[in-house]
C-alpha cells in the first residue's frame, strides 16, 4: 500500500498533563516513521509541554503568538509539508495503533477530501465528562438539539442529525455533504488533503468547521466517516466545563463581529433551539433523556447531562447578551488543562 506522508499538527498551551498521552499513541502507530511529521504550535507553555515535546522528537516547534487553539493550526499548517494534515488536539488519543492507516485509506478515491472518526471512543476509565462527551457524541450539549453534532450519539443511535447522503465502503461511509447543513465537522482527528487546505481562507486562524464549510461551497463535498474513534479527554469538572463554555460562545461572538466565521450559524435550527431550552425550563425532559441513555449505556455519567445543559443554556444566554454590545476573546493567560 503506497501510503500518503503526513503533517500532524497539535496546538498547545500548558498541556503537559495530557500532551504525553496523545505523543506516546501517535509514535505506536504501525506506519512508516519517515512518513510522519509532527508539528507542535505552542502558545508559551510553561510547564513541561515543550520538554514533552522534546522527549519525543517531535518534527517542529512553531510559535503561536495569538494563543487560541485556532492559531495555533494555522500556525502549524503553515511549516506542514506533506500530503494530508491531521489536526489532533493536545487532549486527543487515538484509537489503536491502525488508526493513521484507516484514516489516510479513504484518501485512495480522489474524490474524497477529508476522513473523520465516526465516534468518540468510550473508556470506562476516563473521567466523568469525559465519559459524557463520548456517550453523547459531542462536547457541546445543544449541538443534539441542533442536529449538527459529528460522532456516534447513544440518545439518537446517528451520527449527525442533519441530512446526510453516505456510502458504506466497509470500513468507512462516504458521504456527501450538502451546503447549508454540514456537521462540525473538522475537530478531534479530522485529515484533510492539504492541496485542498491551502486553497481554503486560512491567514491567523483556522477554524476547522469553517474550512469544510467553504470546501463544501466549492463543491469539495466528499469525505469519510471512518468506523473508529479518537478519545478526546475533557479535564477538570462542572467549573471548568462552564468555563470552556463561556470561552467557546465569547470568542464566537468575537470572531462573528470581525466577520471572521464562515459556518452557517444562522441556519441552525430555530426548533432546536427552542426545544433546547424547553427542556431546560422543565427539567424532566432532559432527565427522561438521562433515563434513555443510560438504558442504552450504564454509565453514571448521565446524570451530568441535565447539568451540561443548564450550564450551556445560561453561559450562552449571558455570552450571546453581553456580545452584542461589546466582545473581547477569552483570555487565555491562566490557563491551564488538567488531568
Amino acid at each position: 500500500m503506497n501510503l500518503p506522508s503526513v503533517s500532524i499538527i497539535i496546538p498547545t498551551y500548558n498541556s503537559a498533563k495530557v500532551l504525553k498521552g496523545c505523543l506516546a499513541e501517535i509514535r505506536k502507530q504501525d506506519y512508516p516513521r519517515n512518513k510522519i511529521e509532527i508539528i507542535i504550535a505552542d502558545a508559551g507553555s510553561t510547564d513541561r509541554t515543550l520538554k514533552i515535546a522534546k522527549e519525543f522528537h517531535v518534527n517542529k516547534i512553531v510559535h503561536n503568538k495569538l494563543k487560541t487553539a485556532e492559531a495555533g493550526k494555522a500556525a502549524g499548517l503553515k511549516e506542514a509539508k506533506n500530503e494530508i494534515v491531521a489536526l489532533v488536539d493536545s487532549d486527543n488519543i487515538l484509537d489503536g495503533k491502525d488508526w493513521l492507516k484507516r484514516m489516510v485509506a479513504p484518501f485512495a478515491d480522489k474524490k474524497i477530501v477529508g476522513t473523520e472518526p465516526i465516534k468518540y471512543t468510550y473508556r470506562k476509565k476516563d473521567g466523568l465528562i469525559t465519559r459524557y462527551c463520548a456517550l453523547i457524541g459531542a462536547n457541546d450539549p445543544l449541538c443534539i438539539f441542533l442536529g449538527n453534532y459529528d460522532r456516534r450519539c447513544l440518545l439518537t443511535g446517528r451520527w449527525t442529525g442533519l441530512p446526510v447522503y453516505s456510502e458504506d465502503k466497509g470500513d468507512y461511509l462516504k458521504i456527501t455533504l450538502k451546503k447549508g447543513a454540514v456537521p462540525t465537522i473538522g475537530a478531534n482527528g479530522f485529515l484533510i488533503r492539504k492541496n485542498e487546505l491551502v486553497k481554503c481562507s486560512v491567514e491567523n486562524y483556522l477554524f476547522d468547521i469553517d474550512i469544510v464549510t467553504e470546501l463544501v461551497e466549492k463543491n469539495k463535498n466528499k469525505f469519510a466517516k471512518v468506523k473508529t474513534g479518537i478519545v478526546h479527554i475533557f479535564s477538570g469538572n462542572s467549573s471548568t466545563f462552564a468555563r470552556k463554555q463561556r470561552r467557546r460562545v465569547n470568542d464566537f461572538m468575537y470572531y462573528k463581529k470581525l466577520g471572521a466565521r464562515k459556518y452557517p450559524w444562522q441556519r441552525i435550527s430555530k426548533i432546536g433551539i427552542l426545544k433546547f431550552v424547553a427542556y431546560c425550563i422543565l427539567v424532566l425532559p432532559l432527565i427522561a433523556q438521562a433515563v434513555i441513555g443510560y438504558s442504552r449505556k450504564a454509565d453514571s455519567a448521565w446524570l451530568f447531562h441535565p447539568v451540561a445543559c443548564w450550564i450551556t443554556l445560561w453561559t450562552y444566554a449571558v455570552g450571546s447578551i453581553r456580545g452584542t454590545f461589546s466582545t473581547a476573546i477569552e483570555n487565555r493567560e491562566n490557563w491551564r488543562q488538567t488531568a
